[in-house]
C-alpha cells in the first residue's frame, strides 16, 4: 500500500481529498502519478503546515461543519506531516498518519517523526488499516472497487519495528 492507494481509495469512497504542493514553482507539482484530479482543492503553499489559510477556510465546510477526523499522508513526514498534524490536534481533530505512505529523505527522520507524531496523540497506522476501518464491513457497496488495491502485496516499508518506539 502507499500514496497511490490512499489516493484511490478517497475517490472510490467519495472522501474529500485536500491537497498541498509545497512551493510547486520551486519543488514541482504533485506527480502525476498520484492521479490527484478528483482533488477537492490543489493548494500552494510556503508554509511547512497545510493549513493555509485558504485550505483552513475551506475545512469547516467539509463533513456538515462536523470535522472530527483525518487521515494524512505525504513526503518529508518530519517536516509538513509533523507540522499539520500538531495544527489539526491543537483544533480538537483526531489525526491518522499513514505511515506507510508517508516518507522523509532519511529513515532516523521518519521514524523519530512517527515517535513525537504518536506523543502528540496521533494514531500511526497503515493505509491498508485506514482502508479498511473506512469499509467497515465486506458487504460495503464500495468493497469490489477497492479489493484489487488490498490484494496488492505491501512493499517492505521499513516499520517493522516501530511498534517497540
Amino acid at each position: 500500500m502507499d500514496r497511490k492507494e490512499g489516493v484511490k481509495t478517497s475517490k472510490i469512497l467519495n472522501i474529500p481529498l485536500l491537497v498541498t504542493e509545497q512551493n510547486p514553482k520551486g519543488l514541482g507539482k504533485t506527480v502525476q502519478e498520484l492521479d490527484i484530479a478528483h482533488a477537492y482543492q490543489v493548494y500552494p503553499k510556503t508554509r511547512f503546515s497545510m493549513l493555509v489559510p485558504e485550505l483552513v477556510a475551506e475545512l469547516g465546510g467539509l463533513c456538515d461543519n462536523n470535522l472530527e477526523c483525518v487521515v494524512l499522508f505525504g513526503i518529508e513526514a518530519h517536516v509538513c506531516v509533523e507540522q499539520t498534524a500538531a495544527e489539526l490536534c491543537a483544533r480538537g481533530i483526531q489525526v491518522h498518519i499513514a505511515a506507510d505512505a508517508s516518507t522523509s529523505r532519511s529513515q532516523e527522520d521518519r521514524l523519530l517523526a512517527f515517535q513525537r507524531l504518536k506523543q502528540m496523540g496521533c494514531f500511526i497506522t497503515t493505509s491498508e488499516t485506514v482502508i479498511f476501518k473506512l469499509l467497515g464491513d465486506k458487504e460495503h457497496p464500495k468493497f469490489a472497487d477497492i479489493r484489487p488495491l488490498i490484494k496488492t502485496t505491501s512493499p517492505n516499508t521499513g516499520l517493522a519495528n516501530i511498534s517497540k518506539m
